[in-house]
This record gives C-alpha cells, sequence and structure tokens, in this order.
C-alpha cells in the first residue's frame, strides 16, 4: 500500500468508538490536510512532503473513508469537522491551519464555521459549500452530479448498486474528472479502489448527509448571518462558467477575507499541480 514518504502513521481516537488513520510529518506550524473523493490522505502525497519542509503536515483519512473507523451513524459535516478538532488537539495542536479538498472541503468549511477560534486560516479546493452547490444544480447541467442525487436516496438502492459494479463506479470519477492520467500512477489508482470498495455504506451516508443535515447546518448560519472568519483562500475549476454562477459572489457571502482562484488543471488539482498548490497553501498561512 502507498504511503507519504517520511511520514509516521498513528492512529488517533477523536470520538467515542472512532479513531482516524493519520499520516503526520515534519515540523513547524500546523497544516491540516484532508482529502476528498473517491480518495484517501494520499491524494495530498507530494503537496504534504512539500509543506513538510517548513510546517507539521497532518494527513488524516477521514471517518468513513481509507484506513479510518466507518461507524454507523452520524457524517454530517459537523461530526466530521469535530474529529478532526479532537484530532489535531491529540497531537498537541490547538489552532492549525486547516485545507481540504472535495469532500474534506466540505468538512473544512464546516470546521471554520464551528471552531473558528481553533482554525487559523482555510482552504477549500473546487467546491461550493453545500447549500450553494444544491442551489446552483438544475436542469440538464445537474447531470454532472448525478452520484449526488443517487447518493441523497434512502439507505439500500444506492449501497446495493454501487456495490454490485464499485470498480467502475468510483473509476468513472478518478477517469472523468481528471486533466492529466498520469497524476494518478496504477498502484495510487488500485489502493483509491480498495479504499472505496470497502467503504462503500460509509461513503454513501457522507453524501447522504450532505443532501439533508449539512444542508439544514448551513442555512441555519447563512440565515444567523454567520461567516468564516478567518483568511480563506478558494481553489476551483471554472464550474461557474459551466454551470451559470458566479462562484465569487457565492464564496464572497460566506468570506470577507477571500483570495478566489481557477485553475487549468482538473479536479485532483493536489495531484496534477501539486506545486502551485503547495504554494498556494503557503500564501494563505503568510496573512
Amino acid at each position: 500500500m502507498p504511503t507519504i514518504t517520511g511520514f509516521e502513521y498513528k492512529r488517533v481516537p477523536v470520538a467515542e468508538g472512532v479513531s482516524l488513520n493519520v499520516a503526520v510529518g515534519g515540523s513547524g506550524s500546523p497544516i491540516v490536510l484532508l482529502h476528498g473523493f473517491p480518495q484517501t490522505h494520499l491524494m495530498w502525497r507530494h503537496v504534504a512532503e512539500d509543506l513538510a519542509a517548513d510546517h507539521t503536515v497532518i494527513c488524516p483519512d477521514l471517518r468513513g473513508y481509507g484506513a479510518s473507523d466507518k461507524p454507523d451513524g452520524d457524517y454530517s459535516k459537523r461530526t466530521m469537522a469535530a474529529d478532526i478538532v479532537a484530532l489535531a488537539r491529540a497531537l498537541g495542536h490547538d489552532r492549525f491551519a486547516l485545507a481540504g479538498h472535495d469532500r474534506g472541503a466540505l468538512v473544512a468549511f464546516r470546521a471554520g464555521l464551528d471552531h473558528p477560534d481553533v482554525i487559523t486560516h482555510l482552504a477549500c479546493l473546487d467546491v461550493l459549500p453545500t447549500l450553494d452547490m444544491w442551489e446552483v444544480m438544475h436542469g440538464t447541467t445537474a447531470a454532472v452530479g448525478f452520484h449526488l442525487y443517487l447518493m441523497a436516496q434512502p439507505p439500500g438502492l444506492p449501497e446495493q448498486l454501487i456495490a454490485g459494479a464499485s470498480d467502475a463506479f468510483f473509476g468513472h470519477f478518478l477517469d472523468l474528472w481528471g486533466n492529466d492520467p498520469s497524476a494518478i500512477p496504477p498502484d495510487v489508482r488500485v489502493a483509491y479502489l480498495a479504499a472505496c470498495r470497502d467503504a462503500i455504506p460509509s461513503i454513501v451516508a457522507d453524501y447522504r448527509a450532505s443532501a439533508g443535515i449539512d444542508v439544514e447546518h448551513d442555512t441555519a448560519d447563512r440565515d444567523a448571518g454567520n461567516r468564516l472568519r478567518m483568511p480563506v483562500t478558494v481553489l476551483q475549476q471554472d464550474w461557474g462558467a459551466a454551470l451559470g454562477y458566479d462562484a465569487v459572489a457565492l464564496w464572497r457571502a460566506w468570506a470577507s477575507d477571500l483570495d478566489h482562484g481557477t485553475v487549468t488543471c482538473g479536479h485532483f488539482m493536489a495531484e496534477e499541480a501539486p506545486a502551485e498548490i503547495a504554494k498556494s497553501l503557503r500564501a494563505l498561512v503568510a496573512r
């Protein structure tokens, strides 16, 4: 199984009956990197090794993913964010910078809202906040997000359908969303597919939460006027042009101290353009 070179691996309890698999390396101010779908902490391998030159870099598998525990029940981003705060605290860090990609970015966004005194800097890669994501998906353009609707269905059918062809399902996104196939080498692709194959119920539960409780939490924060207080960096593909929305305006409503940029690489930007992502994260923590 591939690992991040030079990093130490640990299992860290973060909640009752839940431990996370985490890779830790480097020294200096802490930065936590959260992976997306359909991946594990390995997606950060190049960026993590770069940042470890001057940061303590913490790369967990999220609850329900990779080698972390996969409990039944709560996969709200609020609970998953609390996992990350508990993880960092267990490793000796009461405050830290946080970057997330895809699903991990939704966890990071929630951590920024729920734990503003803990998260010093926030980066979200290639997502919109959950509430905004659902609001911009409409008409035939929403077909690109078919998996969101599939995994939003009640328990049973989505899990059964995905289990029937799991490598084809998860491999579809690895193939479709990347611009550079060489960025995910065969051994890493095999590791991603195996990890997803072993986590179908919890992955579906994570997505199902984003069609229910996560929307409720985002709506409550928007109605209350709650915003991200820390410096925020957002890097995205130009989905706004494709789907007809103003990504900067949507993010500006949540974050006043915002640096928003578009990338020319594919969705898997930490693997396709790791030097660019590491540079952006360094610039963020310097703000």
